[in-house]
């Protein structure tokens, strides 16, 4: 059995095609996989890291702008398009996948659609709760349009060919219990733990909205644990806080770098906040984590702001804009949450209900399904 997944753009992109490829070696031993990305896109890096061979299209987006020099990009987009036609046909005829599955990102419009155009079984899935352009595309060609949310369906031309599954989420983040996780990371006492985070490399504009947040938090005794991952702001965030004086750790605020045990910490966690990509929101309702979600407002078609609204309309979360996070109306939000544990189990209820906790399986059966 041969396996081909195409994905790219984001981490939100890759997971899904990681996930899904371990889940098919898993009940098929000898099965083949293998993974289309864009040229110099973020995948050429991950997906290797995860032990899985890449192939890369050339194809580059679209500029919604009649500026000279988007124009101009425009006309290389379209040069671009013709060319990864034939690297499409190229890298199925060598491969000849049994299945071709499209989890986001440009690369996966020219191999899926040429999949469908030879018939083979394809399908693609989408993270986010509003399609993109490509999804929306190929939602035209495939057999199969599999979605995160109910609220996804209305999107699409054909909803009888749309799936609830749900997204993948890595298995690491179903290990621990709350109580598991804390006593791995050492907590001896009954503070609530907050967890923070904007994307693996951070985001300035929060970041700097954090220190603030963080100073308040130790001038009021610590009243939480606190983890943050400040990602590549971690540097001046450091000095920052030194040099108003804040010794971190001991009270049980921690700023990391990185947080490279996220499942961990997640698992501990009573409180999260972060952004809204399709990563983020799978993993908090996968494992029914309460959070102000604070979307990113410089990305395609404001889909973070979407995917919080999803959440937040059913009572699954709080959405904060970031132009609302002025002073300290993101730290007393959050304090008021995690000082109401009756309105952070009426959250977790609610992630429940939304939840598909066999995201892997449902994808599994419903591409098993496409092949036969």
């Amino acid at each position: 059995m041969n396996i081909l997944f195409t994905c790219g753009g984001t981490a939100g992109h890759v997971n899904p095609a990681v996930a899904l490829a371990r889940v098919f070696q898993e009940k098929n031993p000898g099965c083949r996989v293998l993974c289309v990305g864009a040229d110099g896109g973020m995948e050429n890096k991950l997906v290797p890291k995860e032990g899985y061979q890449i192939r890369s299209v050339t194809i580059t987006n679209f500029r919604r702008s009649f500026a000279p020099g988007d124009i101009v990009h425009n006309l290389g987009t379209l040069v671009n398009m013709q060319r990864s036609k034939g690297q499409a046909r190229a890298i199925l005829d060598e491969f000849k996948p049994d299945l071709v599955v499209g989890t986001g990102g440009y690369a996966s419009y020219p191999v899926v659609n040429e999949a469908a155009r030879r018939k083979i079984p394809t399908a693609v899935h989408e993270s986010n709760a509003v399609p993109g352009l490509t999804t929306k595309a190929l939602s035209k060609v495939v057999d199969r349009v599999m979605v995160g949310f109910e609220e996804s369906r209305s999107h699409y031309d054909d909803p009888s060919k749309v799936v609830v599954t749900g997204t993948p989420v890595r298995g690491d983040f179903f290990r621990y219990t709350r109580e598991e996780a804390r006593a791995k990371l050492g907590f001896t006492d009954e503070r609530p733990l907050l967890l923070s985070y904007w994307g693996s490399l951070g985001a300035e504009v929060m970041n700097q909205k954090m220190v603030d947040f963080i100073a308040k938090e130790c001038y009021e005794g610590a009243p939480w644990r606190h983890i943050h991952g400040a990602g590549r702001d971690f540097p001046w965030m450091q000095e920052e806080l030194l040099r108003r004086g804040l010794q971190l750790g001991d009270n049980g605020v921690e700023v990391r770098e990185y947080i490279y045990d996220m499942p961990l910490v997640m698992a501990a966690a009573d409180l999260v906040l972060c952004r809204a990509g399709a990563s983020t929101i799978s993993e908090i309702t996968a494992i029914a984590k309460p959070a102000v979600l604070v979307p990113s407002p410089n990305v395609a078609a404001n889909h973070q702001e979407k995917n919080a609204r999803i959440l937040s309309d059913q009572g699954a979360a709080v959405l904060l804009r970031e132009q609302d996070c002025v002073e300290n109306t993101l730290y007393d939000e959050a304090a008021l949450i995690l000082r109401e544990r009756d309105r952070r189990e009426k959250m977790v209820r609610a992630l429940k209900n939304m939840a598909v906790p066999d995201a892997s399986e449902k994808i599994y059966e419903t591409l098993i399904g496409i092949m036969k």
